[in-house]
C-alpha cells in the first residue's frame, strides 16, 4: 500500500473549510438528551448478546496548570485532594457498568485520558486499576493495548516504572512545542530534559509504543522554530507523532481568550509549517496514517492500515475495530452496540446521578441503518484511503451507485482535482487527497449542512 502524501497548496487552500474529525459517525453533535440511562442499558444488553471484547476509556479531568490552547474538559487545581471525591464516584460507576457487561468479555483496549491522568498519585492510580480489574476482565498477558496520556512535567522515571507495573504498555507524551517564546505564550513551560527523560524511561521499562503530541498554529510559531522542535524529537525517534492543527475558537473555549490573536501565525505560515512537517517526517521514514498521525512503518497502526483492519474511534486511530467502547468518568463518550453515549460534563451532576444509582448518561444517539452504512463508508475512507463498493454492497444489501448517486456525482470535481480516483469498483484516495480526507468523507455525511459552522477547518 502507498502510504505517501502529496502537498498541494492550491488544493489545500481551495478545500480548507470547516469539517468534522470523524472520530465517530454520526458525530458527537448528533447526540441528544432524549437518550438516557434506560436506553443505554438496553444497548448494553444487545451488546452482551452479540459478545466480543471491550475497550475502556477513563476521563481524568484534573490539571495542575492551564494550557491556554486547551479545548478539553478539564478542572485546573493544584490541590490533589480535589481528585478524591471524583475518584470515589468513578469507582462506583465502574462497579455499576461492570455489573451490566458480561464478565467473560475481555478488555483488549484501555485508555486513560484527560486532563492529566498523571495528576493522580501512584496510590490513586493503583486503586483505580484494581477497581477496574475487580469489575472488568482485564488482560494479564500484556497483549492488550493499554495506553495513557502523560504530562512530562509531572512524570519521571519512577512514574513510568509504576505505570508499566500497572499494565500500561503504550504512552503518549504531551509536548506541543519546545520554543521558549511559544511555551510562554500558551502557558506551558516544558524542557527538553523533562520530555526526553520520560521518553527514555518509557523505553527502558518496555513500553511498546511511544507517541509525541505536537500542535502547529500556536502563537509566535514560525516554520524555522517548529522545524527546530521537530528535529530535536526526530533525533530520539518516537514510534508515532500526533501533530494537530490548533483551532482558535475563543468564543467556545474560555482559556483560549488568554492567547493574543495578533501573535497567531497566518494561514500561509500554518500551511508552510504543515508542508515542512510532512516533508521532514517522510524523509525520516515515517508514514502518514491519516488525520494528523504519522508512524514508523513497523508500528501497529501502519501495519494495520496496510493489512486493512485499521479503525477509528473517539481516541483516534485504533487496531481494535471489534471492541465496544465503554466511556467512564465525566464527559467520556462510548460506543456500545448501535449507540453512542456521553456522560454528564459537570462534577455535581455526576455526583448526583452516581449516588442515585443511575448511570451518569447525559445524552446519546441510536444509529439507524443509514447511519451504520455511512459510518462504514467513512471509516474505510478515513482509515484506508480506499473503498470497495462490492464489500459495502454485500454488507448492507444495497447497490452503491444507486444509493449514493448524488454523493458520487459530488466526488467528480474532486477526481478532476486529483484527490481521488472513481471507478465502477470503488474509490481510491490519491496522495494529494490524503491530507484532505475529511473533505472526501464529508460528501457522505447527511447531517453536515446544518452543522458545518461548529467545526474547525480541516487544515
Amino acid at each position: 500500500m502507498d502510504q505517501s502524501i502529496k502537498f498541494d497548496v492550491g488544493l489545500i487552500n481551495r478545500y480548507d473549510k470547516a469539517g468534522p474529525r470523524y472520530t465517530s459517525y454520526p458525530t458527537a453533535l448528533e447526540l441528544h438528551e432524549g437518550f438516557g440511562d434506560k436506553e443505554y442499558r438496553a444497548h448494553i444488553a444487545k451488546s452482551n448478546a452479540a459478545g466480543g471484547p471491550l475497550s475502556l476509556y477513563f476521563h481524568i479531568p484534573f490539571c495542575d496548570t492551564v494550557c491556554f490552547y486547551c479545548a478539553c474538559n478539564k478542572i485546573v487545581t493544584k490541590n490533589r485532594k480535589h481528585a478524591e471525591p471524583y475518584l470515589a464516584n468513578l469507582y462506583k460507576e465502574i462497579a455499576m457498568q461492570g455489573d451490566l457487561f458480561d464478565s467473560s468479555r475481555v478488555v483488549n483496549q484501555l485508555h486513560w485520558g484527560g486532563g492529566t491522568p498523571t495528576f493522580l498519585s501512584y496510590e490513586q492510580m493503583k486503586t483505580l486499576m484494581d477497581v477496574t480489574r475487580e469489575h472488568f476482565r482485564l488482560r494479564d498477558d500484556d497483549q492488550g493495548e493499554y495506553s495513557i496520556e502523560v504530562d512530562p512535567r509531572e512524570t519521571n522515571g519512577q512514574t513510568m516504572k509504576q505505570l508499566r507495573a500497572l499494565g500500561f504498555n503504550r504512552v503518549s507524551l504531551g509536548l506541543q512545542d519546545f520554543d521558549p517564546a511559544v511555551q510562554k505564550a500558551v502557558n506551558r513551560l516544558q524542557s527538553e530534559e523533562q520530555t526526553f527523560s520520560v521518553l527514555a524511561a518509557a523505553r527502558a521499562e518496555g513500553f511498546r509504543s511511544t507517541n509525541i503530541d505536537l500542535i502547529y498554529g500556536l502563537p509566535l510559531q514560525t516554520v524555522e522554530s517548529f522545524a527546530l522542535t521537530l528535529d530535536k524529537i526526530l533525533a530520539v525517534a518516537p514510534d508515532r507523532f500526533s501533530i494537530f492543527n490548533y483551532a482558535h475558537m475563543p468564543a467556545r473555549f474560555k482559556t483560549q481568550r488568554q492567547i493574543n490573536d495578533v501573535e497567531l501565525p497566518t494561514p500561509e505560515v500554518k500551511l508552510a509549517i504543515l508542508q515542512m512537517v510532512g516533508q521532514r517526517l517522510t524523509e525520516a521514514g515515517y508514514v502518514y496514517i491519516g488525520m494528523d498521525h504519522f508512524a514508523k512503518p513497523d508500528d501497529e497502526l501502519a501495519v494495520a492500515q496496510r493489512e486493512g483492519h485499521l479503525y477509528r474511534n473517539f481516541q483516534g486511530y485504533s487496531t481494535h475495530s471489534d471492541c465496544d467502547l465503554v466511556g467512564l468518568g465525566i464527559t467520556s463518550i462510548g460506543r456500545v452496540g448501535d449507540a453512542y453515549i456521553q456522560n454528564v460534563k459537570e462534577l455535581d451532576e455526576y455526583d448526583r446521578l452516581i449516588n442515585q444509582g443511575k448511570l451518569p448518561v447525559f445524552k446519546g444517539v441510536e444509529l439507524d441503518d443509514d447511519d451504520k452504512l455511512r459510518r462504514a463508508v467513512i471509516t474505510q475512507l478515513i482509515c484506508h484511503f480506499d473503498l470497495s463498493f462490492a464489500v459495502i454492497e454485500k454488507q448492507f444489501s444495497i447497490h452503491f451507485a444507486d444509493y449514493f448517486a448524488l454523493e458520487l456525482q459530488a466526488l467528480v470535481p474532486m477526481q478532476a482535482d486529483g484527490l481521488l480516483l472513481l471507478s465502477v469498483d470503488g474509490i481510491r484516495v490519491l496522495s494529494a487527497g490524503r491530507l484532505l480526507i475529511r473533505n472526501i468523507c464529508m460528501v457522505f455525511d447527511k447531517y453536515l449542512a446544518q452543522k458545518q459552522r461548529q467545526f474547525s477547518k480541516v487544515i
